[in-house]
């Protein structure tokens, strides 16, 4: 199978600007923009600007939508990844593929996105394979790839499990940005603002709070469907027939 099989090639657009960061989070993501934008004049002085992340916490709460909103800002095609989909159980050709993988990143110089990057990058030390030896080999590949990225290229890895993540590999990420639930005014906003397409008459919902963006998004869907569908029976029901 190749890469391009295991693959999700996108020319994103999602605005950076309309996404819900914490504000240290935001100000950090904002910075690595403004890095690439001035690449070249950093590199005069030597200066390495941060293009390996790493986005772990909560599920739910936006790292899928970062990686796009980032590679949106930097007007670069993004290769989004499910590692689950990358490791085989022939760890030669996993790391085959994790080769491949990298050296097209180099090639397009675009937005690299390995979600679930625990299932690779996990403790050498703490590893349930039956061949530890061999997955110490691919984590240490993997570390290789890594350190020889072009600046060029960025690097985001989304994570659940910050605990699993090889201690050598976290050394390797310049940023490591955690995202938690959000506060309850933080979801006010993003209510608002999914709330905002639909008839006045239909926004009013008992709010629920202590969960994330995307659990949020399937709520007001549903509930909004419900209602909708039922206006338009009863607005059927009221139709004379012709």
């Amino acid at each position: 199978m190749s890469v391009y099989d295991l693959t999700i090639q996108e020319t994103v657009n999602v605005d950076f600007e309309e996404i819900f960061f914490t504000a240290e989070n935001k100000a950090a993501l904002s910075q690595v923009i403004k890095e690439y934008k001035y690449l070249d004049e950093l590199k005069k002085y030597g200066l390495q600007i941060d293009n390996k992340i790493l986005l772990h916490g909560q599920s739910g709460c936006g790292k899928t939508t970062t990686a796009k909103a980032i590679a949106t800002a930097l007007k670069k095609k993004i290769t989004i990844v499910n590692l689950s989909n990358l490791v085989s159980s022939r760890i030669g050709e996993t790391s085959k593929n994790l080769q491949s993988l990298f050296a097209l990143s180099a090639r397009q110089q675009s937005v690299l996105f390995l979600d679930e990057f625990d299932l690779m990058g996990k403790t050498r030390d703490n590893n349930e394979d039956n061949d530890v030896g061999e997955m110490r080999r691919l984590v240490n590949s993997l570390i290789q790839e890594i350190d020889y990225l072009p600046a060029e290229c960025l690097l985001i890895c989304a994570t659940n499990h910050y605990e699993m993540i090889d201690p050598a590999i976290l050394r390797r990420f310049q940023l490591k940005i955690k995202y938690e639930l959000p506060a309850d005014e933080e979801l006010d906003g993003y209510y608002e603002k999914m709330l905002m397409p639909f008839p006045e008459h239909l926004q009013d919902l008992d709010r629920k709070y202590g969960i994330s963006y995307a659990e949020v998004k399937d709520y007001i869907h549903t509930t909004m469907k419900k209602r909708i569908i039922a206006e338009l029976e009863a607005k059927n029901q009221h139709t004379p027939i012709q």
